[in-house]
């Protein structure tokens, strides 16, 4: 039998995801995270827009091009915001939700709706078993901060953590070259009073790469970063959630902190790690965002000088503050991200020229177009002629910016 768990979104999905192909190679099947051929599919839907709960839904149609006989299973936080919408594609689909993703396994023969009570308590996943380079660990879901424009703490619950023991206990069995460390909030990791440096430090003796998911402001201190210092191998790659540059769209979106404090943090960071690739998200045409509003944002970004940004649409979703509020006309919108992505590709490629001369550790990913591509500890991406593509990870010698990154050379 052949089956595909097929994830949308977000890092954490994919971690839950990687559970699942555990629990399908256990069971006999042959599993791709492709949309391939297949007798079963698992899609792992995403909520967070509305564009991406679209994306969802459209998987049935692109599934039954490929297997028109196979059985579909929708999960995540797309069918728990809205069940009907992915029932109704057929009746001979399940269409769970976003919690007891680790009863899937169990119930593959059903079909329906069947969707879980939410949990109180962290939800135990079967062990991992990733089909990419590196493996995915999560050590949290829920969020508490309800900010006005995601609906995702709606759908995954409230804060809860993972114990640190058996996060140790997973990441020291699957032994992988890296790891990522993964949560809904990573930063709010609070484990009966462990937080989420505290959990560094009890990773710190793993022989593993260690790279951390998105992170709030908040958790940036002296004693976490110290924690990340103390690591056996430390990726020093921070995606540091900013949204907006503006201290007014900043306070219309419940985010909790100001820009200057938010630079403040950065500035903490490269104390520690100098050449850290410090990435961010931003969210354009915010109802409230003001042409000023984005002037500000424009230039908060580039007083910062991230390594790369993610800029994106607002996208309303209802049953959030901010659903009811004006939106913005959707040419303003479309011409302010426009601005951002040039800002983007000018902090990326300014970033790769700080990297020219450098050595920096490169783990390999897959071979296109004749290059060996892969990512730098600090979230670079290298391009490598002449690679030997059975070791994972090699110290190379950046030379020149390239595409969305740069070339690097092998140091003999």
């Amino acid at each position: 039998m052949r089956a595909v768990v097929f994830t949308l979104g977000c890092k954490v999905n994919e971690c839950e995801s990687d559970s699942l192909i555990a629990g399908l190679v256990e069971r006999g099947y042959e599993v791709s995270d492709k949309l391939v051929p297949a007798d079963v599919y698992i899609v792992n839907t995403c909520a967070v827009t509305a564009e991406a709960e679209k994306k969802s839904r459209q998987t049935a149609s692109r599934i039954k091009k490929i297997s028109p006989n196979a059985k579909i299973i929708f999960t995540g936080c797309a069918t728990q915001k809205n069940p009907k919408a992915f029932a109704d594609k057929d009746d001979t689909f399940l269409v769970t939700g976003a919690f007891n993703k680790n009863k899937i396994l169990e119930i593959l023969d059903k079909s329906g709706v069947q969707i879980s009570p939410s949990c109180a308590e962290f939800e135990e996943l079967l062990p991992t078993k990733s089909l990419r380079t590196r493996a995915y660990v999560k050590v949290q879901d829920g969020c508490n901060n309800f900010c006005s424009y995601c609906i995702i703490p709606y759908l995954r619950g409230r804060n809860r953590a993972r114990n640190p023991e058996k996060v140790y206990q997973e990441i020291d069995k699957l032994s992988p070259t890296e790891t990522v460390i993964n949560g809904i909030n990573l930063s709010a990791y609070n484990y009966n009073g462990l937080d989420l440096a505290d959990l560094m430090n009890r990773l710190k003796s793993l022989p593993t790469r260690i790279r951390l998911g998105s992170l709030e402001v908040g958790v940036i201190t002296d004693k976490f970063l110290t924690a990340l210092m103390d690591l056996k191998d430390f990726a020093p790659h921070f995606h540091l959630s900013l949204q907006s540059g503006s201290d007014a769209v900043l306070k219309k979106m419940n985010r909790h902190y100001t820009t200057a404090e938010y630079l403040e943090k950065v500035e903490l960071i490269r104390k520690y790690f100098p050449d850290a690739g410090i990435t961010t998200d931003i969210i354009v045409g915010f109802p409230t965002e003001t042409e000023e509003d984005f002037e500000n944002t424009v230039e908060f970004v580039k007083k910062v000088n991230f390594s790369d940004i993610h800029p994106f649409t607002f996208s309303p979703r209802s049953g959030t503050v901010a659903y009811k509020m004006k939106d913005l006309p959707p040419d303003i919108k479309k011409k302010r991200l426009s601005v951002l992505l040039n800002v983007k590709k000018e902090q990326k490629i300014a970033f790769a020229n700080k990297m020219i001369g450098k050595t920096l550790s490169f783990l390999f990913e897959e071979v296109k177009d004749g290059y060996a591509e892969g990512y730098s500890e600090n979230y670079l991406r290298l391009y490598i002629k002449d690679y030997d593509t059975k070791q994972r990870t090699t110290k190379v010698k950046v030379i020149e910016p390239f595409k969305d990154g740069a070339i690097a050379e092998i140091i003999e």
